[in-house]
């Protein structure tokens, strides 16, 4: 039946992220999708409520802990499984981000209860949402991809030694610190150190236990750190150092630290008084 617009909720958007057409946020009570096709793929999780939808000639049920992948060129509908309806988060990848051969898989087994993949989405949708996060929503996708083609597609033999990785991991690890005010995005890298990316990010968190935007965001912080105790202004600091803005280097800051670049900076002055 037809959903009524004033139960409907929605957000779409294209970020500025390679391998992703849309980010879609939606909250839907009543609304029911007809059969339809993407050529895209589908990655979508639930905040609220429960889903159900029938791919192939098999009806799926999804909550909130499970992950579902939607082949392309598969007909799929999807209604609400509960009266109060449901609030969704979906990634729409391009055809390519994923090899053909998961096709197969994620027809017969679409819903994933996975929760370290399950939280690996959740960051990439707070990454998505936040201006100036597009390399840690690269490097966050490239998770997702590894985790999805382990799941659901062979992984093929590793075609590099742990040496050779550690190599490329260091390679990548000098790209970035000689690109800490610009930045740079997984597909350059990929591209100057010949890698896939999926691969770049695997081969640095194995090597120095975390993913390539961590290293980068703390590689800023530790910038700003020595720029603010020199006097330079909070502003001025996030644009010398590669954040969005300065809303961009505080929440950072935050996070690293517990408290905002300003007080950081204060406290040069108190040990002076």
């Amino acid at each position: 039946m037809a959903g009524d617009d004033r139960a409907v909720q929605l957000l779409a958007w294209r970020p500025e992220v390679h391998g992703i057409a849309e980010v879609f946020h939606a909250r839907f009570v009543g609304h029911a999708y007809p059969a339809h096709t993407h050529g895209t793929w589908t990655l979508l999780i639930v905040d609220t409520g429960a889903v159900e939808f029938l791919l192939g000639r098999r009806r799926h049920h999804i909550g909130g802990r499970e992950v579902v992948l939607l082949p392309p060129g598969v007909s799929h509908d999807g209604r609400a499984a509960t009266p109060e309806g449901f609030r969704k988060r979906v990634v729409y990848l391009d055809g390519g981000m994923l090899p053909e051969r998961m096709i197969g898989p994620a027809v017969d087994a679409p819903v994933l209860a996975d929760r370290l993949l399950r939280r690996r989405v959740h960051e990439l949708h707070r990454a998505l949402d936040e201006p100036g996060e597009e390399f840690e929503a690269e490097s966050r996708l490239a998770l997702i991809n590894d985790r999805l083609v382990r799941r659901l597609g062979s992984v093929p033999a590793a075609s590099r030694s742990g040496r050779d990785a550690a190599r490329l991991a260091g390679d990548l690890r000098d790209l970035l610190d000689a690109r800490v005010e610009t930045g740079i995005s997984l597909r350059e890298a990929g591209a100057l150190l010949h890698a896939h990316p999926t691969h770049l990010v695997r081969c640095f968190k194995q090597t120095f236990g975390l993913p390539p935007h961590l290293y980068l965001t703390g590689r800023r912080i530790e910038r700003a750190r020595r720029l603010l105790i020199e006097g330079h202004q909070p502003g001025k600091v996030a644009a010398e150092v590669g954040f969005y803005d300065q809303a961009h280097m505080t929440r950072h800051f935050r996070r690293h630290l517990g408290i905002t670049p300003a007080r950081f900076a204060a406290t040069r002055h108190l040990r002076s008084a």
